[in-house]
């Protein structure tokens, strides 16, 4: 494989990093870092719906595409061949008009790995995360490191580009239109809800069924938090019925509210910014909170904040104690998921009003 360090003056550089949430924010400190130290690149983003959302509006980059991978994604899982080969036709004329000479896949899967040839750069580097025959699709391959955590990892991209680990910068990217300027006291003050008075929000929900501690857990944690405090639960429509769950858990005598499916990322992202504190697992919005500066506390169990935590201070994790916790499987292989029912609501409730009172 190829490896030269010159980068070309304004150099055509094609990030190609589609999806989740989490992973675009953390893939956002690498490009910030990128734009830091090429400031003549001319830097564009491949990106998927939701998270493509989330860089509508970011400075580092001059160009964002957005290809929809779910359909792909959803064809391949029913080996539905001419669709996926229909969707892949419709990467290339999206990326045909453009010229790069450098693509990066942050991504590491095949589908980015054919996202990356298509892009037709005769540099193209991959990481070595998940691979799935990816690097049959690079010229180069940054290094390996040691090191698990992802924004590091992500970042050994750049070292072919003669851009040492040592220059990382850590902290997301996220920056809100002037649209959404006052979109936040307007909200609260049409929910009922002071914008003067401390705001707690809880996700009680992630995209990983073993991830999440159980809605109840979350309302007998919340039981402790200061009554000056006011609880605010978002989420997707879907996890309705689980916020619910966690209100009576609650009580009735400790008012909150559900704005669950009410807001896009942006305008989460709004609200996150004028909250005190987040309560999370480990799913989209802890790192949306940590990208608009507010302070967490994540509950982690399959996933390790070492791999995947907020790199930025401010962030509170509380580990499970289970003995095969961080095993980083979607599904519990004992089928109980006891890492995070392992996490005792007495200790998120200590920690939450240490943080909170700090409000």
């Amino acid at each position: 494989m190829r490896n030269s360090s010159a980068l070309p003056p304004r150099a055509r550089i094609l990030i190609v990093r589609l999806s989740s949430i989490g992973d675009v924010l953390h893939t956002t400190t690498v490009v910030h870092n990128l734009r830091r130290l090429a400031p003549d690149a001319e830097i564009t983003w491949l990106a998927s719906p939701p998270a493509s959302t989330l860089l509508e509006t970011n400075p580092d980059i001059d160009r964002l595409l957005v290809f929809d991978r779910r359909p792909i994604d959803e064809a391949g899982a029913h080996l539905r061949l001419r669709t996926c080969w229909r969707e892949l036709k419709k990467a290339r004329a999206l990326l045909a008009p453009y010229t790069f000479d450098i693509t990066l896949d942050l991504q590491g899967l095949f589908l980015t790995g054919l996202l990356t040839r298509l892009s037709k750069a005769p540099r193209r580097i991959g990481i070595h995360e998940r691979h799935e025959g990816n690097p049959l699709f690079m010229t180069e391959m940054a290094p390996d490191i040691p090191d698990p955590h992802k924004i590091r990892r992500y970042y050994t991209a750049l070292a072919p580009l003669g851009f040492p680990q040592e220059t990382l910068h850590p902290g997301p990217v996220l920056c809100l239109p002037p649209a959404l300027s006052g979109f936040a006291a307007d909200f609260w003050a049409a929910h009922g809800i002071d914008a003067a008075r401390p705001i707690l929000i809880v996700c009680v929900r992630t995209t990983w069924p073993d991830k999440n501690w159980p809605p109840a857990r979350f309302g007998e944690a919340l039981r402790a938090v200061p009554e000056q405090v006011q609880i605010v639960f978002t989420g997707a429509k879907g996890d309705r019925p689980f916020i619910e769950e966690a209100q009576r858990a609650i009580g009735g005598a400790r008012p909150s509210l559900s704005i669950a499916g009410e807001t896009s990322l942006l305008e989460l992202a709004a609200l996150m910014k004028s909250a005190a504190l987040l309560l999370t697992g480990d799913t989209g919005p802890l790192y949306i909170a940590e990208a608009v500066g507010t302070p967490t506390l994540s509950l982690w169990g399959p996933t390790s904040p070492a791999i995947y935590g907020p790199l930025t201070s401010g962030h509170t994790f509380i580990e499970s104690p289970y003995p095969c916790r961080a095993c980083c499987r979607t599904h519990c292989k004992k089928k109980n998921n006891a890492c995070m029912a392992a996490i005792a609501p007495a200790d998120v409730a200590e920690k939450l009003s240490e943080m909170l009172g700090r409000c």
